[in-house]
């Protein structure tokens, strides 16, 4: 056996006796522990080492290189953890760097996303305020270059990781750019780049404010309070969790407790290891009351799904669009040796109602469990609760909405549109000679120059296939122009000033103010009656 292979047994072996020696100090905890089950842990962990000692020895080819490292990072502990559950994961160093990462919602380099498109790796949108924003980097430029090393052959995490560095350094990048000759050139001084886990927030409509929410991460709690505090007059909110996959969920419990009154359940927590952990708002909304309605769709999960089902619950917010996820598991972190994680599965949370809304995952392949899910039909088998003013919710199976918003489905032609990113390239081709206003509007000469972009990129289309699209084309190309001139967040706020859910969702204002108004009134009813039935010797 390869001293690689040796020591990623080892290392497998330290993996394995970690996992059960806390699994062995969890049930001791419960009382759950006997002697056979340590036997038969022991058991298996000798037949798992047989067996990769036998592999190591006598397979076709040696274990030279990743594959020890593989067989194990990509093998044997996921498929482990895979058997539990689907959201129990094991981490390998740079994945572990990256979710610690993702969670900070900070990390040091020049601030700017960047992805893989036709073998280049090309940016998306600089972060307004980065060094590469205020170097006058722009969506679609082509990294050529980084420090002298060429991109071509790299993926996009390698060029990322050439770009990030200590604060305070500098890093060299050549680019290429439509309607430039030549390559251009650009030294950054790397910084600490925050990454904001609210994305788009303003004033929709007069008096309503529209905050969407990417991910819960350790800022979020900040930045939403920083922003209720931004827009202090607001008569309602639109709070959109669409696409929010869930994180860290303290903050999720921080954003519920702005919007709570102090002393409401936001979630509970039921593991086998750990007595019931009940979160509440500790500050609350300090009388600061106002309709919210939260919009959310299919791909709304974990923690999103606290937020959705704690105001659902407390009847503090109407809850429109479609079906959430549903994963009602909570995960907690284990640091392991060399820069590994693994976040495991240990608690169950429910909704104040007493809610589980996770999915049932039984029987089901991990690719059908994220990608082919159906929405429950018949609600009769699903578990029912009540909220606050007893109105009937069902758990078992995501949030379901209070009214359902369906999601516009693309025709083909969007479809392939959207395929060949054409309205990301149409971008710096319409801005390779001009300037746009920030009153801009996709006028029938913006739409001639279109065709012929099209016309360029070898697409066929008709004029009945612009047509049947036409305003969802004008927004399409207003948008990543406007994001190219000036910035993400302008190219966003375009497409929210479209985008119909959002529009369905600011006319259920007024259902969601009738919603608050109930809510305020039975809390108020619940608090009298409290004082009412307080013994009298209490009360002096």
């Amino acid at each position: 056996m390869s001293s690689r292979a040796r020591r990623t047994l080892v290392y497998l072996v330290v993996f394995f006796c970690v996992c059960g020696l806390a699994g062995m100090f969890i049930s001791q905890k419960v009382g759950a522990q006997s002697s056979t089950d340590e036997s038969a842990f022991r058991d298996s962990l000798k037949q798992f080492t047989n067996v990769y000692q036998i592999v190591a020895q006598n397979y076709a080819e040696p274990l030279t290189g990743d594959k020890p490292d593989d067989a194990i990072y990509d093998g044997a502990i996921p498929e482990m953890l895979r058997t539990l559950d689907p959201h129990s994961n094991f981490y390998d160093p740079k994945a572990y760097a990256k979710m610690q990462e993702d969670e900070s919602g900070k990390y040091f380099g020049v601030g700017m996303v960047i992805q893989p498109q036709n073998n280049k790796i090309v940016v998306v949108y600089p972060f307004e305020g980065s060094p590469a924003y205020n170097a006058g980097l722009k969506p679609a430029d082509v990294i050529l270059t980084v420090d002298g090393k060429p991109t071509k052959g790299l993926d996009s995490t390698a060029v990322a990781d050439l770009l990030k560095g200590p604060k305070g350094t500098k890093v060299h990048i050549t680019v290429s750019r439509e309607g430039s000759a030549e390559p251009l050139k650009f030294t950054l001084t790397r910084a600490e780049i925050p990454h904001p886990s609210i994305d788009l927030k303003y004033e929709i409509k007069p008096g309503v404010l529209y905050i969407h929410i990417t991910q819960f991460q350790q800022t979020t709690g900040r930045e939403f309070a920083d922003t209720l505090n931004e827009f202090p007059n607001i008569k309602g909110l639109v709070l959109d969790l669409r696409g929010n996959p869930g994180g860290v969920l303290v903050d999720a419990v921080a954003v519920c407790d702005k919007l709570l009154n102090r002393g409401q359940v936001i979630v509970s927590q039921r593991g086998r290891a750990y007595p019931e952990q009940v979160y509440r708002a500790t500050h609350g909304n300090q009388g600061h009351r106002f309709p919210v309605v939260v919009l959310v769709n299919h791909l709304t999960a974990s923690a999103a799904e606290i937020v959705s089902g704690a105001l659902q619950d407390h009847d503090r917010a109407l809850i429109v669009g479609e079906v959430t996820f549903g994963e009602g598991l909570v995960q907690t972190v284990y640091p392991l040796s060399d820069g590994t994680g693994l976040a495991l599965t240990t608690y169950h949370y429910f909704t104040p109602s007493g809610r589980l809304i996770q999915r049932n995952y039984n029987g089901v392949s991990l690719y059908d469990y994220y990608y082919n899910h159906e929405t429950p039909k018949d609600l009769k088998d699903r578990e029912v609760k009540l909220t606050d003013s007893g109105r009937t919710v069902y758990g078992g199976g995501g949030i379901t909405p209070d009214d359902k918003i369906e999601q516009p489905q693309a025709n083909h032609f969007q479809d392939v549109l959207n395929a060949h990113n054409v309205f990301f390239n149409f971008a710096p081709y319409y801005l390779a000679h001009r300037t746009v206003n920030r009153d801009f509007e996709v006028d029938k000469a913006a739409i001639d120059q279109f065709k012929q972009f099209l016309t360029s990129q070898n697409i066929a289309f008709t004029d009945q296939d612009l047509n049947g699209v036409m305003d969802w084309l004008k927004m399409e190309i207003k948008s990543n122009i406007m994001a190219s001139q000036f910035s993400e967040h302008v190219g966003l706020r375009v497409r929210a000033n479209w985008d119909p859910m959002i529009a369905k969702a600011l006319s259920y204002m007024p259902q969601a103010a009738t919603l608050e108004e109930t809510a305020e009134k039975i809390d108020k009813e619940k608090q009298t009656t409290a004082r009412n039935t307080t013994p009298a010797a209490d009360k002096q």
